[in-house]
């Protein structure tokens, strides 16, 4: 289902991300070049959006963007070592364009995002974000895709995610997943059974390789995500179970952005019905989270 990206490997991501992680302010412009972003559809700038654009953020001219670049094929580090790429990125810089903008990608810890929006750090957050309504009480979200959790471990592994006690499991932390799991693993114990031990990794590309090195048994991510590793890792890891728990992905903007928010939406929608939407999706592979409907804080 999701198409590998040229020349990476799980190890190589993870090493990537290492890098970016310990830097301060790496990040990418939308008009970079690099592998990823050599085929990317551009958007025509849509004059009535751009005019919506709050005046502080059309004066700067672009938008300040926090990911965590870890989390492949949505947002990760290109072959080049240092450039933002990934179906997130295309789309959000497809965002940008409509709405007469540049973008500029930072990468960021994904606990520290939200949290960096709130703060104006970030103009808006882009990395994943499931959304729900504790994080709608932080910042306002829009949605753009759809995704669901999935698990995958070894290859020929015969654990079940309905029956993971007693095993180690990775997940990426603050997601969505790390709350799963240890819902599971308490579940297990009030069954008189051996808890799940929980690993948590600050990168995505790290809980997945505890899960190719065999020190974790299986890892839980957003269903994109897993098909993307099993993709990349050759055969060495396999899907399990079904996708369950699927929920809208959502940009991330200030609270006090409402209308901005609401501005966004629209110029996913425009991006939606010119098509720009769809043939991005279709190069990452992606297509089956599509969404027909952006909205402004659907858990609300």
């Amino acid at each position: 289902m999701i198409r590998s990206h040229p020349g990476r490997a799980i190890l190589g991501l993870a090493a990537a991300a290492a890098l970016t992680l310990s830097a301060t302010a790496c990040g990418s412009e939308s008009d970079d070049t690099s592998t990823g972003s050599a085929t990317v559809p551009t958007a025509a700038a849509d004059t009535n959006l751009a005019d919506k654009v709050p005046a502080d953020i059309k004066s700067a001219g672009k938008l300040v963007i926090g990911t965590d670049s870890t989390y492949a094929p949505n947002e990760f580090i290109d072959t080049d070592g240092k450039s933002i790429v990934g179906f997130d990125v295309d789309l959000f810089n497809a965002v940008g364009q409509k709405l007469g903008l540049k973008t500029e990608w930072q990468t960021a810890k994904f606990d520290s995002i939200i949290p960096g929006v709130g703060s104006g750090k970030y103009t808006v957050g882009v990395s994943s974000f499931t959304i729900n309504a504790d994080r709608e009480k932080e910042v306002n979200m829009i949605s753009y895709f759809s995704a669901g959790t999935q698990w995958a471990a070894k290859a020929g592994s015969a654990l079940s995610p309905d029956d993971a006690c007693g095993k180690k499991v990775a997940v990426q932390t603050a997601t969505v997943q790390a709350d799963d799991i240890k819902v599971r693993s308490g579940k297990c114990t009030d069954a008189g059974k051996a808890a799940i031990t929980v690993d948590q990794y600050q990168a995505q590309s790290d809980a997945t390789n505890a899960v190719v090195t065999g020190k974790d048994d299986a890892m839980l991510a957003d269903s994109p995500i897993a098909a993307y590793a099993v993709k990349q890792t050759s055969g060495q890891l396999a899907l399990l179970g079904d996708i369950y728990d699927s929920a809208p992905y959502g940009y991330a903007v200030g609270k006090n952005q409402t209308e901005f928010a609401t501005v966004i939406a629209d110029a996913v929608k425009a991006l939606i019905a010119d098509g720009t939407y769809k043939t991005i999706l279709d190069k990452w592979g992606v297509t089956a989270g599509a969404i027909t409907t952006p909205e402004v804080n659907p858990a609300a």
